[in-house]
């Protein structure tokens, strides 16, 4: 049996409102540690930012994909939940690239 590492969508508001960010160059990583969180993470891909679906799921798809591996890797901290919301500068990058920019928002998220 394989765990997701998808977040439902009714925990969205609550990172929201009670979690942190993290800016980085590719994207911005909304977290928040908890004792019932299951390191899952959810994507968001703003219309206004990328204005094509194929450009919208092309984000989805290499930021899920990146988080997936660093989870697999055992490189994202245990009990906490991730948002993951693109900008612009993600569009032409690779997954290894997104999973750089996400495991250095995992070490800032760490620090604080």
């Amino acid at each position: 049996m394989t765990v997701s590492t998808r977040l439902p969508g009714a925990k969205y508001r609550r990172i929201f409102d009670r979690g942190r960010s993290v800016r980085g160059r590719l994207l911005v990583a909304w977290y928040l540690s908890d004792k019932d969180a299951d390191r899952q993470a959810g994507v968001v891909v703003s219309k206004k930012t990328f204005h094509d679906a194929v450009d919208r799921n092309r984000a989805k798809r290499l930021m899920r994909e990146a988080f997936r591996l660093a989870v697999k890797d055992g490189a994202m901290p245990e009990a906490t939940d991730w948002i993951f919301v693109a900008k612009r500068g993600i569009a032409g990058k690779n997954v290894r690239e997104t999973m750089e920019e996400i495991l250095w928002c995992a070490r800032r998220s760490s620090r604080s």
